[in-house]
């Protein structure tokens, strides 16, 4: 005769037979940087034209030769604006398309031999407000533990955001008919 006791035995036995023995997860290997600094910088700027037409002035993968004076931009793999192609900046940055909607584009920077892997990631989108107007809002996410201390952190942060602000204002500019002054120099005049 099988008693409560009994019974809760068998069960408690036959549930131990049938649950399969999970193996210990193996612990993942250290992270090449040891304690990375994670930082972003979201900046955005107001422009007076639908977002469809901004994008079509700003959007393209190598058109920041209209909004970044002097930079030089080419595909240098893949076709322009679809996934996975590359374009090099001033003939030695290396930039991946890893992402894309309608209106936006996200790259990122490859590991180089040698160097330490900052995690650099930068989203171009052009956002509608209302039928005219849009705003247009970059990202940037980057590693910056390589640097010294706090202080190169911030010098290094502060920069970026910087440039970033002005390339918005070039992109304002662009996207709403104007044109830039060329570049000074020798090639600008």
């Amino acid at each position: 005769m099988i008693t409560i006791s009994n019974r809760a035995r068998a069960v408690a036995a036959l549930a131990a037979i049938a649950t399969p023995v999970l193996a210990q997860p193996t612990p993942p290997p250290p992270l090449a940087t040891p304690n990375p600094t994670y930082v972003s910088i979201v900046l955005e700027q107001e422009v007076a034209r639908p977002a469809a037409e901004v994008w079509k002035r700003v959007g393209g993968f190598c058109d920041m030769r209209t909004w970044f004076p002097g930079a030089r931009c080419e595909i240098t793999s893949g076709r322009d604006g679809e996934l996975g192609a590359v374009r090099t900046l001033n003939g030695s940055i290396l930039e991946i398309l890893v992402g894309k909607t309608e209106l936006s584009y996200t790259y990122t920077q490859p590991v180089r031999a040698g160097q330490a892997y900052n995690l650099y990631h930068g989203t171009l989108e052009a956002r509608p407000v209302t039928a005219t107007t849009s705003r247009l809002v970059y990202s940037l996410v980057m590693d910056n533990s390589m640097l010294a201390d706090d202080a190169a952190r911030k010098t290094a942060l502060d920069g970026n955001r910087a440039i970033t602000a002005r390339v918005l204002g070039n992109m304002k500019i662009v996207a709403e008919g104007g044109s830039l002054p060329s570049p000074a120099g020798p090639a600008g005049r």
